[in-house]
């Protein structure tokens, strides 16, 4: 299925071992690019794996790539533009379902540009009980270092006039 301007998807987050982590139940698709597809929710219900659900509060703008090990969900908070980022696999897309892998690290960056990596104890205690091979804790390591190096040149999406041209995009919708 070749996703267009104005799809409503569903998101599907699992772990390394194939059981589902979250759903996000609808997004919509801004923009169907050569290396990204770009969506935005608000006010949308999340099932954890637990079953407990919740929805979310603020907009948020999500950048899943085709060929990166992470997405990168800018989110605009009360106080600012904060971003969090997953270290995971890149998408596949099954019929309306936007599915990738978690890989359980996390990059938060703050409104003020500070930063800090997350979950490091949760990566390293799936890590062994889930087996990831050598060659997925190799790319982890890349794509974590990318991401952060990202962030520092302010490389879109971490840029707030790309970021509030899909806000806007969004909002118009």
């Amino acid at each position: 299925m070749s996703l267009k301007k104005g799809d409503i998807i569903q998101i599907h987050c699992y772990k390394h071992d194939g059981t589902l982590h979250k759903v996000w139940d609808k997004s919509v698709v801004l923009e169907n690019k050569k290396d990204c597809l770009i969506v935005a929710n608000e006010n949308v219900l999340v099932t954890n794996f637990d079953g407990k659900s919740w929805r979310t509060k603020e907009c948020a703008i999500l950048f899943f790539y085709k060929n990166r090990w992470f997405n990168i969900i800018a989110q605009f908070k009360k106080f600012g533009l904060y971003y969090y980022c997953n270290i995971c696999s890149p998408f596949v897309i099954d019929g309306n379902i936007l599915k990738y892998i978690d890989y359980d690290l996390d990059l938060r960056v703050f409104d003020n540009g500070s930063f800090r990596v997350l979950d490091r104890d949760e990566y390293e205690t799936n890590r062994r009980k889930m087996k990831y091979p050598f060659e997925i804790v190799k790319i982890i390591s890349k794509e974590l270092n990318n991401l952060i190096n990202m962030k520092k040149k302010g490389v879109d999406p971490f840029n707030f006039n790309y970021v509030n041209f899909y806000y806007n995009l969004y909002k118009k919708m």
